[in-house]
């Protein structure tokens, strides 16, 4: 078993054996840009392009334990980046799950893509890639049985409550940018009550609004 695997199995960062299995079989190296393989096997974040990361694999870890991902479920994956939380998440929700993943960033999303059929998962359609704001969710799929957003908001957006299943779960960052920022984990307890758990002590990059499709779009949404 890989170090970093040992490692956040000693943290306690990784428990759930589906998790753990995932993390074995779905390999960070898979998802990084050439120059950063070397350091796939590293717990920080490392350049995906376009000021954007993969994410830091502890934390990675403690969010999809705190999303507790089941076998057959649908899941959405806002902010998806290189790809390898959609991948990690197809692994877990199985041959009878799907997940959806949208990412805000053209570029980032067809590097994503990529990297997720890497392992069939597109070409079997247990999970599909999608360009478009990360705040307005994907209502045509919905409604979802876990929700995971690996950028930070202000507070959680009420479309992706809204596209919750009852009894489902969203893991969301919230606080502001650059500040140290909370993980909650939000369930749906019917059309109206919701139930929240915090997590402290945790830095993302914020989840901007509307799509980018050049540079300067990036520029205008900072």
């Amino acid at each position: 078993m890989p170090h970093l695997i040992v490692n956040l199995i000693k943290s306690k960062s990784l428990k759930s054996p589906a998790i753990i299995t995932a993390f074995q079989n779905i390999r960070r190296d898979d998802f990084v840009l050439p120059q950063y393989r070397y350091l796939s096997h590293l717990n920080v974040p490392l350049p995906i392009g376009h000021g954007q990361t993969i994410s830091q694999p502890e934390t990675v870890a403690l969010m999809l334990e705190i999303l507790d991902p089941k076998t057959g479920e649908k899941i959405l994956d806002v902010g998806s980046g290189s790809g390898w939380t959609t991948a990690l998440l197809a692994h877990i929700v199985g041959a009878q799950g799907r997940v959806y993943a949208l990412e805000r960033i053209k570029e980032i999303k067809e590097f994503g893509e990529k990297n997720v059929n890497k392992y069939g998962f597109i070409k079997s359609q247990r999970a599909k890639m999608f360009h478009g704001d990360g705040h307005l969710g994907l209502p045509r799929y919905a409604p979802f049985d876990k929700i995971l957003v690996s950028a930070a908001t202000l507070e959680a957006p009420q479309k992706l409550l809204d596209q919750l299943k009852i009894g489902g779960r969203i893991v969301v960052p919230i606080g502001r940018h650059m500040s140290p920022q909370d993980i909650f984990a939000i369930d749906r307890l019917d059309n109206n009550n919701f139930h929240e758990t915090k997590y402290s002590g945790f830095v993302f990059v914020p989840l901007v609004k509307g799509k980018y499709t050049n540079r300067r779009d990036l520029i205008n949404s900072t």
